[in-house]
This record gives C-alpha cells, sequence and structure tokens, in this order.
C-alpha cells in the first residue's frame, strides 16, 4: 500500500465519519495542537498573556469595563477582534480557493500564517528596547494568528476538532469519559443505550497531550533560544503548506501548457 503523508488532508477538507479513524487526522491535528500550545506559551513569556484564551480576553473585558477601566477594555475588546479577524482571513482564504477550484487554500493560510510567525520573532528584538510601545501590537499579532490557526483545523474537520481551543476539548474528553463510565441498566428497550465513542475519545486526549508537550517545548525553546526559536515552528508551518500549494501550481502549469499545445495544434491544421 502506499504510504500517504498526513498534509495530504490539507488538499481538502476530512470526510466526518471518517475522521476519527483517519490515521492522519491524528498526525495533522496532533502536529498543529503541538504548533499552538507552543505559541501560546511563546506568547506568554513575551506579553505575559495567553493569546488563543479568548474567554478570559472576554472575562477581563468584562472585568475591567464594571471597574472603570477603559484602556484596558479597549485593549482586550482588541485583541478579540483581532483574533475574530485572523480566524475570518483564513476562513476567506480557504472559502476563496475552493471556489477557484484550487486545493492550497489551507496551505496558503498556513504559508502566510509561518511568515507572521516570523515577523513575531523580529518584533522581539523591538520588544527589548521599547516594550511598553511595542507590546500591544505583538499581542495583537499572536491574536491575529491564533485566530488563522484554530480555523484552519476548524474548517479541516467541519468543526469537530480545534487546535487551540483546550476549553472544548477539556470537554469533550469529559463526556466521553461520562459515556464510557455509565452503566446500562434497566431502562426503556427503546431508549438507546449509552455507548462512548473511544476513537472520538483518543484523538481528543492526542490533541490536549499534544498542546501541551507544545507549551513545554515552546517555553524551553523561547526561553534558552529567545524570539530565533519562532524560525524552526515557522518553517514547520511553511513544511505543512507547501504541498497543496505545490500541487496547484503543478496542475495550472500542465493545463497552461496543455492549453498552448492546443492553440498551436489548431493553428498548424
Amino acid at each position: 500500500m502506499r504510504r500517504q503523508h498526513f498534509t495530504r488532508l490539507l488538499d481538502q477538507r476530512v470526510r466526518t465519519r471518517s475522521l476519527y479513524r483517519e490515521p492522519l487526522t491524528w498526525q495533522l491535528g496532533g502536529a498543529m495542537a503541538f504548533i499552538a500550545g507552543a505559541l501560546n506559551a511563546g506568547g506568554f513569556l513575551a506579553v505575559q498573556r495567553y493569546t488563543s484564551h479568548v474567554s478570559g480576553v472576554v472575562s477581563s473585558m468584562a472585568d475591567n469595563l464594571v471597574l472603570g477601566d477603559i484602556g484596558a477594555t479597549l485593549a482586550a475588546f482588541a485583541s478579540l477582534l483581532s483574533f475574530i479577524g485572523g480566524a475570518a482571513h483564513a476562513a476567506w482564504l480557504i472559502n476563496w480557493a475552493r471556489r477557484q477550484r484550487l486545493r492550497s487554500g489551507y496551505g496558503v493560510s498556513l504559508i502566510e500564517e509561518a511568515a507572521l510567525l516570523l515577523l513575531f520573532g523580529l518584533a522581539g528584538a523591538a520588544l527589548a528596547i521599547a516594550p511598553d510601545f511595542f507590546a500591544p501590537p505583538i499581542v495583537l499579532l499572536l491574536c491575529f494568528i491564533m485566530g488563522m490557526h484554530n480555523t484552519i483545523v476548524t474548517k479541516l474537520s467541519g468543526g469537530l476538532l480545534r487546535s487551540t481551543h483546550m476549553t472544548g476539548i477539556a470537554t469533550d474528553i469529559g463526556i466521553e469519559l461520562a459515556k464510557a463510565s455509565y452503566i446500562n441498566r434497566g431502562g426503556s428497550g427503546k431508549v438507546p443505550e449509552v455507548r462512548a465513542n473511544r476513537e472520538r475519545l483518543q484523538i481528543y486526549l492526542w490533541i490536549l497531550g499534544n498542546f501541551f508537550v507544545g507549551g513545554v517545548i515552546g517555553v524551553l525553546g523561547f526561553r534558552h533560544l529567545g524570539y530565533s526559536f519562532s524560525v524552526p515552528l515557522a518553517l514547520f508551518l511553511l513544511l505543512l503548506g507547501l504541498r497543496p500549494l505545490w500541487y496547484d501550481l503543478k496542475l495550472r502549469w500542465r493545463w497552461r501548457r496543455q492549453r498552448q499545445n492546443g492553440r498551436i495544434a489548431t493553428g498548424e491544421s
């Protein structure tokens, strides 16, 4: 059997019915969760904020509004808008590529995310010079990146998986654990028994574990290597995105050559 690389999933969205059984889903989902964990931890070391934690951002916005801190309220609101903007931008790219019959929507999103991550690495030097001035735009940049990152996996899985939203993942784990521990006794035969989806539970645990490991590696990397640790993370995202983009480029080039050859043949005849 031909061995397939997990970046094949970036060519098009996974069918829902095969999502939890697809080994490539495990590989890609784990890789994206690992990167998200590393970015979240690295962002905290840079600006003392977890930029993927939108629930905390909204809560802080409400708290600061009641306390009368308008500046902090507006800062949290800007972070929320930046995350939403990143999510919308990635979704727009993916939808546009699909409408153009391209397979590189996910790939282009990852390549752009890699470029923004390199920009974050370059901004580290500026942050060391003037932290009060450069910290706010860096927070917005990280929120935008996180919004893009989460959208890619969300659309790829049809909304069933997340790469940054561990609150939802932990909730789903709890639901499946409750089903697994439930003892079906008595009850009406017309009511279906409670059964856990073990494949779903396993992949949720896998994603949560990779997010945690990514966070540990991210803290170690940014602590010992500084902002230059963003370079290998960006390169990894770049490599993920190149395959579907290269596929589209080859396909378009082949189509263009065939079209030109057809015109030449028609002219000769």
